[in-house]
């Protein structure tokens, strides 16, 4: 689905990126965990194309990716849902849904996020700046289903929620990935990141210090310790 190939991405003269390799096969949720400032988001930034890698590849589905532009990458079949759910306030909730919406003949529509969001709908004459946390959540969700991709790209979708609504999100993953989505979910909550994932990928000063199934990883403390306990 995805093969990220021996990629060097930088801010400026700041090397971020130091040779990353990472595969996702159909229908799997990876995870990359580690503590803040050792590359995740800049990873998924990468992917989309917001920066473009200085040397490696990125495939996606055998199509070459790594210098495509983000516009170009989301119709390819990427989805993105950023970190800080970056919603636009000045629209109702439905106006997000409906701007990101390509039209055709893919599985989600408007009607369609209703359904798995029902929140949203109640709240779909609401602007972006007048919901909670968790339903803006919701919406950075469903404005990315909206394009109907097959990948989806997670940037901290439980950062600042309340448990409930974290819970919520869990849930969400599993449902999407039990619909055919691949997701590549990067993840501040360990635990999070263990229950709802199939593999994980530890970062570390922008290299891939540790790889293994989500059981695995649960059960290596001196892992735990040494690259994600504060």
């Amino acid at each position: 689905m995805l093969k990220i190939e021996a990629i060097h991405t930088y801010y400026g003269d700041s090397y971020v990126l130091q040779g990353i390799n990472i595969e996702l096969k159909l229908n799997l949720v990876v995870s990359i965990l580690g503590r803040n400032g050792m590359g995740k988001t800049t990873l998924i930034r990468s992917v989309i194309g917001f920066n473009h890698p200085r040397r490696g590849k990125i495939y996606y589905r055998d199509v070459d990716i790594t210098q495509m532009k983000p516009a170009l990458i989301s119709r390819h079949g990427i989805g993105l849902v950023p970190q800080g759910r970056q919603i636009f306030s000045s629209l109702t909730a439905e106006e997000n849904l409906r701007i990101a919406f390509r039209g055709g003949t893919g599985r989600w529509n408007l009607e369609k996020v209703y359904e798995v969001f029902p929140p949203l709908e109640k709240r779909k004459r609401s602007y972006g700046n007048q919901l909670s946390g968790g339903e803006q959540q919701m919406l950075a969700i469903g404005r990315s289903l909206m394009t109907n991709p097959s990948l989806l790209l997670m940037d901290e979708p439980t950062e600042g929620l309340a448990p409930i609504y974290v819970e919520a999100v869990g849930k969400i993953i599993r449902d999407l990935q039990s619909s055919g989505l691949s997701i590549l979910l990067v993840e501040q909550r360990a635990g999070f990141a263990i229950k709802y994932s199939d593999f994980i990928h530890i970062m570390s000063k922008g290299k891939i210090v540790h790889s293994a199934t989500s059981q695995e990883i649960f059960n290596k403390t001196e892992v735990w310790e040494r690259y994600l306990v504060v």
